[in-house]
């Protein structure tokens, strides 16, 4: 999912944008879902049989788009088509394809779908000018790099990621229970490295994303 915080409410239903109070007082959170994300990687390695580590390390450096393409609506899709019964689906496949290049075509695909949620968020005037990148698929150095391309945006990666999440709920709690203010104790993380979109390959993710986004219409008519 892609969260921003913001100082105003800005749902946008139309696609799917979600829009909370937030716990701390006077502020908004949003959110730009896809229902599928790792979750799509580890679908992938079940039925191959291949860890995922094993499916994206064969990947090398980043490179231009593959030619297989992935829609990733395995559970349906949230934003921004809020479409619970699409389903997902590959397209390009040649007999020569082996597992990775499924591996690759999946990571574009989410990270595809992570840019619909962009546009989405956008859309709604909410500005996304630091990006902090958290979960699992941060340990994988192709598809953050990936990402960072496809969306345009330096993503910032913690120093300890993994903690991202029981941080912030430990933070909420000592400013529930303390009364303390939460602009003293929700301090930006200590950043370990900002990964830096690949200049060189914006144009050609640009383009795949674009022959992507007909898969939605295609498949939606298949449900």
């Amino acid at each position: 999912m892609l969260l921003a915080a913001r100082d105003d409410f800005g749902a946008d239903p139309g696609s799917a944008v979600h829009s909370f109070c937030h716990a701390v007082p006077g502020r908004w959170y949003q959110m730009g879902v896809i229902l599928a994300a790792t979750d799509s990687l580890n679908w992938l390695s079940r039925i191959t049989g291949k860890g995922p580590g094993e499916l994206l390390g064969g990947l090398g450096a980043l490179d231009v788009p593959g030619k297989v393409r992935f829609a990733p609506y395995l559970s349906g899709e949230r934003t921004p088509h809020n479409d619970s019964r699409v389903r997902g689906g590959f397209t390009g496949l040649d007999i020569a394809d082996g597992p990775e290049d499924l591996a690759r075509a999946v990571i574009e695909g989410v990270s595809f779908a992570l840019r619909d949620c962009q546009q989405a968020l956008m859309a709604t005037g909410t500005a996304l000018d630091q990006c902090l990148a958290i979960g699992g698929g941060t340990r994988s150095r192709y598809w953050v790099e990936l990402l960072a391309t496809v969306l345009d945006q330096p993503l910032d990666l913690p120093a300890k990621g993994e903690f991202g999440a029981a941080l912030g709920a430990a933070r909420l709690a000592i400013c529930g229970v303390t009364g303390a203010d939460p602009d003293a104790v929700m301090t930006r993380p200590e950043i370990g490295e900002t990964v830096l979109p690949r200049a060189d390959l914006i144009p050609a993710h640009d383009d795949a994303y674009a022959a992507w986004r007909a898969l939605y219409p295609s498949l939606k008519v298949l449900k």
